[in-house]
């Protein structure tokens, strides 16, 4: 919550006799004066210096416990920005403490939002759907509107990770445990709910939050044809607001969506977006994640010679990065592509690649699944196992089987390959 100075003098708040009023008038401004500060860098994103200023006040000290309650609440979310979640839970906890010792409801009901929020991120679901249960109960009896919706929200969040926590790592969408499936459920339940309160009021800002969220979340449920619905919204929103990065997301997650749904080519207009805004933004991560998608895409689609290009385009990035996994995923799609084009030569060169990488990265799936590369290349190349006994001699137990001259295969679900942001 914000800091604000209190609203009657700070002697009476003190209760102090008149002779030492002018000390402890100067230790109370020190200890605001400290806390604004510690405010005014936390807003400019020097968290690390804010937390120091926060403290700083809490050792100078004061009694009133509204000012007390407002300093551990922003020290909470300094220490949740720095990644330091213990200690946020710790001030989030003496918030809430406090503002029920005073009976403050709109600050019991901030401090239950933030402390399920950091419960959340540390894993701790049940705890956090307590806390997001009682900020949306006191936002409820005070008929507090807005605060309802981020009740609602927070409670969609927290059903989500829950979700993806439990996620199996192989599976598909849709193909998930029946209880990842109702987290996932009740996550867009919540989304709905927060939906139908931030349309009452107007808010276009939480409505794109929330859209982008119930994308992911029906995507993650095999719920295609919503994702992309919601995906769509987010995107206009985004657009809205000039909110580059946000349109980038929804236009990655629509790529994403239309691959589950057979559109290929759909897809491909979106990655290309997707691109060309990740390029805009300097974002050289997401570039070669496009590009990578992009890749696959056109492999999909059997237009090879494209995807070879996309990820030429992958690995060269993925090597600026010194990303060893981008480029082994890069290497082991472009051995595909080049298979697939009957171009064994090259394709051997990176399915060797691929195997090298593997082996430095500690990737044991990858790794087995270049060896069955590189001996596939090796029968039809008409190569001796001889030839590169490095690569075959320890792997004598391994059945491989050959795959078709033509045929390409992903070793890992879409949903890897095509990753939602």
């Amino acid at each position: 919550m914000p800091l604000n100075l209190p609203s009657q003098p700070l002697t009476d708040t003190l209760f102090i006799c008149p002779d030492c009023a002018p000390l402890f008038f100067r230790m109370e401004v020190s200890c605001l004066e400290l806390a604004l500060e510690g405010e005014r860098l936390c807003k400019v994103g020097d968290y690390k210096a804010g937390v120091s200023f926060f403290e700083a006040a809490i050792q100078v000290g004061t009694e009133d416990l509204q000012v007390l309650s407002a300093i551990y609440s922003q020290l909470g979310n300094a220490y949740f920005h720095l990644q330091d979640y213990a200690k946020a839970l710790e001030f989030h906890r003496h918030d809430l403490t406090l503002t029920r010792t005073i009976g403050d409801l709109v600050g019991e009901a901030k401090a239950s939002g933030n402390l399920g929020n950091t419960l959340k991120v540390l894993g701790r679901f049940d705890e956090a759907v307590v806390c997001c249960q009682r900020h949306l109960d006191i936002a409820r009896d005070m008929n507090d509107k807005v605060g309802q919706a981020r009740a609602l929200y927070n409670f969609g969040n927290v059903y989500h990770a829950k979700g993806k926590s439990i996620c199996w790592s192989g599976a598909e969408p849709g193909d998930f445990p029946e209880d990842v499936m109702m987290a996932l459920r009740k996550a867009a339940e919540y989304y709905e709910a927060n939906l139908a309160i931030v349309k009452e009021l107007g808010d276009r800002a939480a409505q794109g939050r929330t859209y982008g969220n119930l994308g992911n979340t029906h995507y993650l449920l095999g719920n295609f044809r919503k994702a992309v619905a919601s995906h769509e919204q987010r995107l206009l929103i985004a657009k809205e607001f000039g909110d580059r990065s946000a349109e980038r997301r929804a236009c990655c997650n629509l790529g994403n969506a239309y691959i589950f749904l057979g559109e290929f080519e759909v897809a491909a207009e979106h990655y290309k977006k997707t691109l060309q805004l990740a390029r805009q933004l300097k974002d050289r991560a997401v570039e070669a994640q496009a590009c990578y998608s992009l890749g696959n895409t056109y492999t999909l689609l059997q237009d090879y010679e494209r995807a070879i290009d996309y990820h030429l385009k992958h690995l060269i990035i993925a090597q600026d990065l010194n990303d060893r996994i981008g480029e082994g995923r890069a290497c082991w799609s472009l051995g595909n592509a080049y298979t697939a084009l009957g171009n064994h030569d090259q394709a051997m060169h990176f399915a060797e690649k691929h195997l090298e990488i593997c082996r430095e990265t500690g990737d044991r799936s990858g790794e087995l699944t270049a060896r069955m590369n590189v001996s596939d290349l090796q029968t039809l190349l008409g190569l001796s196992y001889s030839t590169n006994t490095s690569t075959v001699s320890e792997n004598k137990d391994i059945d491989y089987s050959l795959h078709g001259k033509n045929c390409v295969t992903f070793p890992m679900p879409l949903a890897i390959i095509f990753q939602m942001l």
